[in-house]
């Protein structure tokens, strides 16, 4: 994957897709503003629903595409693809 550093974060291109050209999002300034006054207990709470939101996404969609899996692959899978392959 290539990295396209964001403002606050990354995004994430997909090497070889021609399809989704190369962008750098930049957030507005007041968002900026708003995320700047939280606490780093608020931001890493914020985040931490973020990952938590994107695991059970990535389950459902595993689980869809799997049919003949059972859940300790489903996990397995979900862990390998979260932690970028170190899993």
């Amino acid at each position: 994957m290539l990295f396209v550093k964001a403002a606050i974060g990354y995004t994430f291109v997909m090497a070889g897709d021609k399809t989704q050209p190369r962008v750098i999002e930049v957030i507005d300034d007041e968002m900026a503003a708003v995320i700047r006054a939280k606490s780093g207990a608020q931001r890493l709470r914020i985040a931490d629903g973020m990952y938590a939101s994107a695991r059970q996404m990535l389950l459902s969609h595993l689980r869809s595409e799997h049919t003949d899996w059972n859940e300790k692959q489903i996990s397995r899978e979900a862990a390998r693809r979260l932690s970028h392959g170190a899993v």
